[in-house]
């Protein structure tokens, strides 16, 4: 049985479509990165396995039980943190925890408070008022509330968005003790791909409301992306156009490009030749290859899926003038 079961899903607000026949299974135990530009339709997913919204067309299942039907029983199954959190300044962090407690009718409320102060590490600062806590506190915080009912599923939107490094550090120690010692499924939408790449076991890349690819980064990369990249540094801007010549020739493509510098993207069998001839062609002050990582997997699908509903429209373009 899995943890989170979508199946065909479409959501829409008036005009705008935010899920498109979306389906996608998420695997007890694991850590998942949904990843997506702005208005992918991540946070509405994340709504609809909460069961805040409803879909239009399509099913929602939470460890095999229908969102819709399930009501308060899916509550203390999942825990959900929102990109936007905040607490009244006035009430400590031990008060708000108690708010929420009381909210979902906990028994063992203050065993739990202390348990998931502990675990974020705000224990120290659980009768502080929350108006004096830095923005990682915060999130903890947020964190900790998502966490009171001891769900089996955490959802996490944009967790460590304007954090300071020390902040994202803590913030990650966390999750990373939850997903490996309690056992957790993990769900965690960011638009740091660093951050997915080191917490997530499997990834889901969703564009325009739907699911474009899916699986580990390592797959992902073995499947989609056959190649390398090769950061090469001139000592002299003047060979720029030579160097240039040498990568059409061997059929590479540049990513970017600056006065001295370029990236190149090109497969692993060419790019040892493709450094000699550089090296012959211009003077170099220095290159870098590098193997592929979760950010061209996710320029390598958007662009594929771009193309793809180019074709789609073209295709509908000509349906109706005939």
């Amino acid at each position: 049985m899995n943890a989170i079961d979508v199946t065909d899903v479409t959501q829409t607000y008036g005009d705008v479509t935010a899920l498109d026949g979306l389906s996608l299974s998420i695997e007890p135990g694991t850590t998942f990165g949904l990843l997506g530009t702005n208005g992918a339709g991540k946070s509405t997913l994340f709504k609809l396995v909460v069961g805040h919204v409803r879909p239009d067309t399509g099913t929602v299942s939470v460890a095999g039980q229908n969102v819709e039907t399930a009501g308060p029983a899916i509550r203390s199954e999942v825990g959900y943190l929102p990109e936007h959190a905040g607490f009244p300044p006035a009430l400590t962090g031990r008060e708000v925890l108690e708010f929420h407690a009381k909210m979902r009718g906990l028994d063992d409320a203050d065993d739990r408070i202390e348990s998931v102060l502990s675990l974020v590490g705000l224990r120290d600062a659980a009768d502080r008022r929350t108006g004096g806590y830095s923005n990682g506190m915060n999130r903890r915080l947020g964190l900790a509330t998502a966490l009171l009912s001891r769900p089996t599923i955490l959802l996490l939107d944009e967790p460590t968005a304007g954090l300071d490094p020390r902040g994202v550090a803590a913030f990650h120690d966390v999750v990373e003790r939850l997903a490996r010692d309690d056992d957790l499924t993990v769900v965690l939408s960011s638009h740091v791909l660093s951050e997915v790449e080191k917490l997530c076991d499997t990834v889901g890349i969703v564009h325009n409301g739907r699911l474009r690819a899916g699986g580990s980064v390592e797959a992902l990369k073995r499947d989609l992306i056959d190649g390398v990249r090769v950061r090469v540094r001139l000592a002299d801007a003047g060979s720029m156009a030579d160097a240039t010549s040498v990568v059409d020739e061997h059929d590479g493509a540049i990513r970017s490009q600056s006065n001295r510098e370029f990236t190149v993207e090109c497969s692993s069998e060419v790019a040892p030749g493709l450094l000699d001839d550089l090296m012959d062609a211009a003077s170099l002050s220095g290159y870098e290859v590098t193997e592929p990582g979760l950010e061209q997997v996710f320029e390598h699908t958007l662009g594929g899926a771009s193309k793809k509903e180019q074709g789609e429209d073209a295709e509908e373009q000509e349906r109706e003038k005939t």
